[in-house]
């Protein structure tokens, strides 16, 4: 599955969310006003995409279920059939006004109720803090099912919104989110995220929202300068160990993705691409002033030699992309002090060896290892989350499923490091750079292919992302 998201979009908490309405209804909104806007905002979506069919919306007793009624007026203005099934009544004063402007029938939400084309889930929004009746979960998946169109208001019924969490129900998928003023952590995080194939933005009238956890974006990669050079596109430095293979790819895909000069430190056989510079690994091995980055880690192992390289990049003044092996070697005071930038890659049981297993969200946890290693942290999993020791969060939308192969993490680090050697861009904006190549290049082949092909790929993604 490849989930669509608005990109560069402010990702809020609850918290953060509840004190941007606060904020606006201190400059002279209302908690009606701000609900017309989302209701009407969700009546725009479906009378758009519904095509005259008729529409289900399941309303809950709070503001979200408001949310739905108001949806439902607008929608039965416009002249769209509308059913509303809602679980009880409201329990806040907006969304009993709601209702009563809805002034139409409202039948009690049971395993019994009739499905429609077109299903709209108004039940629960970000306040949600437990699990939902396992009789709703089934009646939930049974008119999603039943539809051919379901839209989810703000978030899928059923989720933590800070932390992904679906407290062990399994939830339907909404062929649309429509996120409420600002994205939330779970239309990003699994498994919450996996309920929300597209999200798209509904403005309610906060203004403009802004804050230190974004998703991807396009990063805008220039072309070669008239001028340049092989030096000044970036020079990469490839630490390799026994496992040569991995070393290789990412080589190979630091080419790909618009270095100039790649050199490859190994004891292993040439092959090809012939442009890939080899060498063996020596004690000046990076002294040269024109590196522009290092990856060690990818093949690396973990013996005493691998070690004694490790040390080496991190003795140098080089920025570094440390993977695999290397994360599992790490101390991570010798990153505390040191001025150049690294960026670290870890998958989920690579960061649970250097961090800990740790509480919280996956953009907590990155950002606590970003903060503690005093590095760019890339937290990679179906949902990837990048974080800086100053705070600043990228979140990936989640990606190509079939990346699940073996080579493709090798392959990330030799992207990002040819990102961290054109200097053009910080260590966060490096690696987001090659995350989203990453990602891009994998939605390019679509399924069943090697790392190989995706290091390949890169090229064809950089064009993209110019």
């Amino acid at each position: 599955m490849f989930q669509t998201v608005p990109e560069g979009a402010p990702v809020l908490t609850a918290e953060a969310m509840r004190a941007a309405e606060e904020r606006a209804i201190a400059e002279g909104s209302s908690v009606a006003e701000l609900m017309e806007h989302a209701g009407t905002g969700v009546a725009d979506w479906v009378h758009r995409l519904a095509a005259g069919s008729e529409v289900l919306i399941l309303c809950g007793p709070g503001n979200n279920g408001g949310d739905g009624y108001v949806a439902a007026r607008a929608l039965a203005h416009r002249g769209v059939p509308v059913r509303v099934a809602a679980l009880g009544e409201p329990k806040t004063e907006a969304a009993a006004q709601a209702r009563a402007a809805w002034g139409e029938p409202v039948e009690s939400l049971s395993g019994e109720t009739e499905a429609a084309p077109v299903l709209v889930d108004a039940l629960f929004g970000t306040g949600l803090t437990r699990a939902i009746d396992a009789t709703l979960a089934e009646t939930m998946r049974r008119l999603v099912a039943a539809a051919r169109l379901s839209f989810a208001v703000d978030l899928p019924s059923g989720v933590d919104a800070d932390a992904g969490n679906t407290f062990g129900c399994d939830l339907p998928g909404y062929d649309l989110t429509l996120a409420l003023g600002a994205l939330k952590p779970a239309h990003l995080l699994l498994p919450a995220g996996a309920s929300s194939r597209t999200v798209r933005l509904v403005e309610i009238g906060l203004g403009e929202i802004d804050g230190p956890v974004r998703t991807l974006e396009r990063p805008g990669i220039a072309a070669p300068r008239r001028d340049a050079h092989k030096y000044s596109r970036g020079m990469v430095v490839v630490i390799s160990g026994p496992m040569h293979g991995a070393s290789e790819l990412a080589a190979r895909a630091a080419y790909r993705a618009g270095a100039g000069y790649v050199l490859l430190l190994t004891g292993g056989l040439p092959n090809p691409p012939h442009a890939i510079v080899r060498q063996r690994w020596s004690e000046g091995a990076l002294d040269d002033e024109r590196i522009g980055a290092v990856v060690t880690g990818p093949g690396l192992g973990r013996d005493d030699r691998a070690r004694e390289k490790l040390d080496a990049a991190l003795a140098s003044d080089r920025a570094l992309v440390i993977d695999g092996d290397a994360l599992h070697l790490l101390d991570l005071d010798m990153l505390k002090d040191r001025a150049a930038p690294v960026v670290l890659t870890p998958h989920a049981g690579e960061f649970d060896a250097l961090f800990g297993a740790g509480q919280g969200s996956k953009i907590d946890r990155a950002l606590d290892g970003a903060r503690r290693a005093n590095a760019v942290v890339v937290f990679k999993g179906a949902d990837t989350v990048m974080a800086a020791p100053d705070g600043r969060v990228t979140v990936a939308p989640m990606g190509n499923s079939w990346l699940s192969v073996a080579g493709t993490g090798d392959v990330l680090a030799g992207a990002i490091a040819a990102m961290l050697a054109q200097s053009s861009v910080d260590a966060l904006g490096a690696a987001s750079a090659g995350v989203w190549l990453h990602g891009t290049a994998a939605r390019m082949l679509d399924r069943c292919f090697l790392a190989d092909e995706l290091a390949d790929a890169l090229a064809l993604a950089y064009e993209r992302a110019r």
